[in-house]
């Protein structure tokens, strides 16, 4: 077969060029021992390090929420520890308020101490991190958490909601603890109330607490069915409990209703979940079987309060100064569960709301004004000026199942400002009032323990996902090293190789090209 001089000389070029370029390509491997360096060195080992690069990507960002959740966690938990020894000097304050030595002046500067703790919490419950963000206010970060109102009480004006972040292809942590969870829904145990309907005129010889709840289980299942319960004295050792059918409960009381006139420790009574405290205070003379049959007492749960909050925007000055259950079959039936929002739609009518009003929401009933009182679902809102269309109040309800520790501390303090000067009823009471005391600072020492221990269990948790995470990281950069980089002695061998064929094929092409006609001329 005969090849032309033109046809040698294109197919030597051609080979020389190909081998050439695959020494130029090799040597750039060699000095970088990077095999893949576009989609066209190997198709599937580059989407294969496509994929495994934005699973680094991910395992980075992972890394990165875990170290925002340590810190906004680590400065919850420092905060919420401060506030738990603050509360442990309240509980102090108030057990060695009880001590009998006591005088009212030295309770009142045990108040004033309260007074200072009382500020200091509301201090460290309303905590910015280093964002300037409040820490206890949900997903309002620039919301004030905790605010004091007129009455003296204590709203809650964050929300609930948590703040996620993925720190896992499968998990999720709450990077926050909201002030509800914390400080909101400690368990009020001071949630029922005595009052003496005879005789007309109180003789002081029966005083009858307002209870503590012993149990929130037998509480929430019998005592509130059978509300408002009737206690009567039938004789100087015998209690009559009725429900409020008029059924005769007696029987579910400690003893049987029976105690002791002359004995203090056997004055106490334990009935569906409720501890009373009796105390009689016979005066010279008395005969118990006499003096203390006539003498009764309703026993019930305290009736759900509300704070009414004017919107900023209210076009009038209206305020709500008082509010009160006036139809206890519409409240039940119809007001909104936890809070709602009145609007005027003139200074005489208003709609009212489940709480948060959108621009979907439809009302749950509406009310008038009649004489400065606003009524709707059997609630009743004393008004102070004229309200205009489009006012706005949001309406919080405190059903007391739960009590703010801020409220706990603040009646509290109340209690202890208020002297008895050595009365013995005035005595009573203040006992009582401390034992409740002391009672619910318990409890909500024990619900922000909770708060605390959810964090450590978040903080474990992080802790073992980021291990994985690692784990997981170094399995990435090993599976990526495999496809992407190369084998160094490989890449010499061959190397060597290409250079060898490549100084082949010059030779070849030297030795050819003299075979030429011009060269036998």
């Amino acid at each position: 077969m005969r090849i032309s001089t033109g046809q040698f000389y294109e197919s030597s070029a051609a080979n020389y060029q190909k081998n050439f370029a695959n020494v130029v390509k090799s040597s750039e491997e060699a000095s970088s021992l990077v095999r893949v360096n576009t989609a066209a060195d190997d198709p599937v080992g580059a989407s294969r390090l496509l994929q495994l690069g934005q699973q680094a990507s991910m395992l980075d960002q992972y890394e990165t929420n875990a170290t925002t959740i340590k810190g906004t966690l680590g400065t919850a938990e420092s905060v919420m520890t401060s506030i738990t020894n603050v509360l442990q000097r309240a509980r102090e304050l108030a057990v060695g308020a009880g001590n009998a030595g006591y005088t009212d002046a030295d309770r009142q500067a045990t108040a004033s101490e309260l007074g200072q703790i009382e500020e200091q919490l509301l201090s460290l419950m309303n905590s910015k991190d280093e964002n300037g963000k409040y820490i206890f206010a949900g997903s309002k970060g620039d919301t004030v958490p905790f605010s004091r109102n007129d009455d003296g009480t204590y709203s809650y004006n964050g929300d609930q909601v948590t703040l996620d972040l993925a720190i896992g292809d499968t998990m999720k942590m709450a990077t926050n603890v909201t002030g509800w969870e914390a400080f909101q829904q400690a368990v009020n145990t001071s949630r029922s109330q005595v009052s003496m309907t005879a005789p007309a005129v109180d003789d002081g010889r029966v005083t009858l607490s307002n209870g503590q709840v012993s149990s929130s289980v037998t509480y929430n299942s019998k005592f509130r069915s059978g509300e408002p319960y009737n206690v009567s004295f039938v004789s100087g050792t015998q209690l009559k409990i009725t429900d409020s059918a008029g059924n005769d409960v007696t029987a579910e009381a400690s003893q049987g209703g029976t105690f002791d006139p002359t004995n203090k420790a056997g004055q106490t009574v334990s009935f569906r979940g409720v501890d009373l405290n009796l105390n009689i205070n016979l005066q010279t003379g008395d005969v118990p079987g006499t003096v203390l049959p006539g003498h009764t007492f309703t026993l019930a749960a305290k009736p759900d309060s509300f704070t009414a909050t004017r919107s900023p925007g209210n076009p009038s000055s209206a305020q709500v100064t008082g509010s009160s259950i006036s139809d206890p079959a519409a409240y039940h039936a119809s007001f909104p569960t936890g809070s709602a929002v009145m609007k005027f739609t003139s200074a005489t009518a208003f709609d009212l709301y489940a709480a948060p009003l959108t621009a979907d929401s439809k009302p749950v009933s509406s009310g008038t004004v009649v004489a400065g009182v606003a009524t709707a679902s059997g609630v009743s809102f004393n008004l102070t000026g004229t309200p205009a269309a489009d006012d706005q109040f949001s309406v919080a309800v405190n059903t007391h199942e739960t009590q703010n520790i801020l409220d706990t501390v603040s009646q509290l303090k109340s209690v202890l400002n208020t002297p008895t000067n050595g009365d013995p009823i005035a005595t009573q009471k203040l006992q009582a009032g401390l034992a409740s005391g002391q009672a619910n600072l318990a409890s909500g020492t024990d619900q922000l323990s909770s708060a605390i221990s959810s964090v450590g269990g978040r903080g474990a948790s992080l802790v073992t996902q980021s291990d994985t995470n690692q784990s997981l990281v170094l399995a990435n950069a090993q599976t990526q090293s495999s496809i992407r980089d190369s084998d160094p002695a490989e890449v010499m061998t061959r190397l060597t190789l290409q250079q060898t064929m490549l100084q082949a094929s010059q030779l070849a092409f030297s030795k050819i090209a003299q075979l030429g006609l011009f060269n036998k001329i």
